[in-house]
């Protein structure tokens, strides 16, 4: 009985050559469209910063309303699948228990949910939506409260749906169907194999151009706040030129935190983001007027959930004005654009979590803590204008939104402290990004591969500089808003097919699972009650599981093998050291059909323990044989069942495993 690989095991298998792993037409495409972009800029910028501004003003005038619509029907999305029946299904094998204890979980949500955007929008947003609304008079009560009901709005659940689309689709098909752990494999449900193909490299292309222009938009975003930060400090002068020689320096650092590799340099790196972010938090919380924050913070999230779907859907329809185009789209644009690195490290650290655990703690555990920066900063700033008479604030931050935060730790005890931490916050965030980001596309780009030769991740790390230096040159923060908008459009259809697929292959496996319960009874041979009876109460020791499993169970796949080989179906058994047993019937580019039953130890319920001792407690334990799909432990025993019955249920299941198929075509 032959092993025929699939396409997704010949994508696994090791390579001979070490010094090269990628998926070549996605390193090789997405390389050629960035540096054609690049020598775009550099070699016409004038054209490059006109044109920047036409295609900003085309998506902000005629497809503004499909990032609204798309957004919206994200957030919908995810709330219904933690809501319905579909919530049940694990993100892995369904034996899988989480990696993480939830402390920690939601400690590396929480640092997912911090960037430089915080840093950088923190005091900016809510002070220039108060001095300048979308509608209205500025600088009054009425702008106060809009100011911050907008900044929520921004920063709230519709960017945590979209990222948590993309980290479930990666999970779900990566940690539970064992596909690649790349974007394309959320569309298997719709193309079947075809992902390995033209259009799944389509599909990784636009990830990996959206990956590059978020980061390198927050790069762009956290160098010019850097640079503020030094003229600040030290009277470095504000420039492009600083800006770019910045860049180079902090990518170094990025570079080689890349080399240390994930423990050495990107987590210890992300704990001192954290720690510093909480003493920033705690110190704005304690010096500044801490009642009054305590208030807004509770006002603010009601205003944010009383106004949540009219907001959604407004386009100022019929009060035109370009203001959606520079903050609502542009932000919808790069939460897009950053969902592919975003979503691939929350999938990474939820592998065990329940769907309804994951939509739970990613859609409200960071918003909760970004809710608090936003506050904390933002209405101490118009704290400041209104109340205390600090005009000076407003006006620096609309000229210069990257000095909004100097300038305002300059109203507050020990500015000249907190504005170097501040600094050192932003850099590190820049860091974290760069070498996160080069990991992310690395892995895109290489089919999957966790592991993968330093110089790729260099080579990426090092393009994302590049990118954000030059789109600086060529057009500033125009430039960076633009090119992220831009990537993120043909994303926007992608992630609405990753939700059919997503949606298609949840339905069926929910359809699946309710029907198991049809089969968990059949096996036990002419309706014999105490044979029956005899499986329910006995709780047999190792022994007499391994014995079972090495007759009946052996010779029911070996039945069910010969008569498909008969009918030129192809099939594999094979077994493990701890007594497994499994059978495979090969599809050749489907997917296979999978059917283990392995012996597992479970304790005695309390009322049969005799001797409940410590040293008798491995004596004291009974085994079942347990059923086995590729998606984990189906949760029922076939202990003492007949061959025919071991044979029927293999049938059975392998009949629902074809109409998947079916489904899937």
């Amino acid at each position: 009985m032959e092993e025929k690989k699939t396409p997704a095991e010949k994508a696994d298998a090791p390579k001979k050559k070490i010094r090269l792993q990628i998926n070549p037409p996605v390193f090789y495409v997405s390389s050629f469209l960035v540096l054609v972009l690049l020598v775009f800029s550099v070699g016409f910028p004038e054209s490059a910063e006109s044109v920047f501004g036409s295609v900003q003003a085309w998506i902000s005038d005629s497809a503004g309303w499909f990032y609204v619509m798309s957004v919206a029907f994200f957030v919908v999305f995810v709330i219904y699948l933690g809501l319905s029946a579909m919530g049940k299904i694990k993100l892995g094998p369904d034996h899988s228990t989480p990696d993480y204890s939830y402390l920690s979980w939601f400690a590396m949500l929480f640092s997912a949910g911090m960037g430089i955007g915080l840093m950088f929008f923190g005091v900016a947003e809510p002070v220039m939506h108060y001095v300048s609304p979308p509608t209205g008079t500025g600088e009054t009560v009425d702008a106060a409260r809009e100011s911050m009901r907008i900044t929520f709005f921004h920063w709230g659940v519709h960017a945590w749906a979209i990222y948590a689309v993309i980290a479930l689709s990666l999970a779900y098909f990566a940690f539970r169907h064992d596909l690649p752990l790349t974007v394309r494999s959320a569309l298997f449900p719709l193309i079947g194999n075809r992902i390995y193909g033209p259009i799944g490299h389509a599909v990784d292309i636009f990830a990996v151009l959206g990956t590059i222009f978020g980061v390198a938009t927050s790069l762009g975003f956290g160098v010019i706040q850097v640079n503020s930060g030094l003229e600040y400090l030290f009277g470095l002068p504000s420039t492009p030129v600083i800006q770019v020689v910045l860049i180079g320096v902090i990518t170094a650092i990025a570079t080689i935190s890349v080399g240390l590799g994930l423990d050495g340099g990107i987590r210890r790196i992300s704990e001192l983001n954290i720690v510093l972010a909480v003493g920033l938090l705690a110190f704005v919380l304690v010096f500044g007027p801490t009642v009054f924050l305590l208030q807004t913070l509770v006002q603010n999230t009601g205003n944010y959930l009383s106004g949540f779907v009219a907001t959604t859907f407004n386009l100022y329809a019929y009060e035109p004005t370009s203001w959606i185009g520079g903050w609502t789209l542009f932000y919808w644009g790069w939460w897009i654009a950053w969902s592919p690195f975003v979503g691939m490290f929350i999938a990474r650290v939820s592998r065990g979590r329940t769907i309804r655990e994951f939509v739970c703690g990613v859609l409200f555990v960071p918003v909760g803590f970004t809710f608090m920066w936003m506050t904390f900063y933002g209405d101490t700033a118009l704290h400041m204008i209104m109340f205390q008479g600090i005009e000076g604030l407003a006006s620096a931050v609309m000229e210069d939104e990257s000095v909004a935060l100097f300038v305002f730790f300059e109203e507050l005890p020990l500015s000249s402290i907190t504005s170097f931490f501040a600094t050192l916050l932003v850099i590190t965030f820049f860091v974290t990004s760069s070498d996160s980001g080069s990991l992310v596309v690395d892995m895109l780009t290489s089919g999957g591969k966790e592991e993968s030769p330093l110089w790729q991740r260099i080579f990426w790390a090092i393009l994302e500089g590049v990118v954000a230096a030059v789109l600086l040159l060529a057009g500033g923060l125009t430039a960076l808003q633009t090119a992220t908008i831009a990537s993120a459009l043909p994303f926007t259809i992608i992630m609405l097919f990753i939700c059919l697929g997503l949606h298609r292959a949840l339905r069926f496996e929910t359809l699946k699972r309710s029907s198991l319960i049809e089969a968990r009874t059949v096996g036990l041979s002419g309706g014999n009650w105490r044979k029956r009876l005899r499986t329910v109460v006995d709780h047999p020791d190792e022994a007499a599981v391994l014995k079972f499993i090495q007759g009946p169970v052996k010779a029911a796949f070996g039945a069910v093998a010969k008569e498909l080989e008969g009918r030129n179906l192809k099939t594999k058994i094979d077994s493990g050291d701890d007594g497994r047993i499994w059978i495979e019937i090969l599809h050749g580019d489907e997917m296979d059909f999978y059917y283990m039953v392995r012996p597992r130890s479970y304790e005695r319920p309390a009322f049969v323990l005799d001797d409940t001792r410590r040293k008798r407690a491995k004596a004291l334990e009974y085994y079942r044989a347990d059923v086995y799909f590729r998606e984990g432990g189906q949760g029922y025993d076939i202990m003492n069942w007949s061959e025919e019955g071991i044979i029927n249920d293999i049938l059975d299941q392998y009949e629902r495993h074809l109409h998947f198929l079916n489904i899937v075509r």
